[in-house]
């Protein structure tokens, strides 16, 4: 079951809005989609950090594509992500641990 690293650079001053934003229209959205959000995180002044999991039977492409081409995304009007400045993503793997 892959999860993905999300680290958004928000843009000076619009933290609050962000977060709003966020809690109130895109974490619901993605959780309808099939995604866990296994946590969220801020670094002060400007960072917003988030790790989300998927494990249903398509491939993480697949549903993030319908996440975004869904009516209720295209319907989040203005855009949430007018307040990212910069986004990063990986996907994860994890590694058992040793014993």
């Amino acid at each position: 079951m892959p999860d993905q690293l999300r680290i958004y650079t928000i843009k000076p001053g619009e933290m609050d809005a962000w977060l709003e934003e966020w809690r109130r229209l895109i974490a619901p959205l993605r959780r309808r989609h099939g995604f866990k959000i296994v946590g969220a995180w801020t670094i002060e002044p400007d960072r917003f950090v988030w790790i989300l999991r998927y494990a249903g039977p398509k491939t993480w492409q697949q549903v993030d594509a319908a996440y975004y081409a869904s009516p209720e995304r295209a319907a989040m009007l203005p855009d949430p992500a007018r307040h990212i400045a910069k986004s990063e993503q990986w996907l994860m793997s994890a590694i058992p641990a040793a014993v």
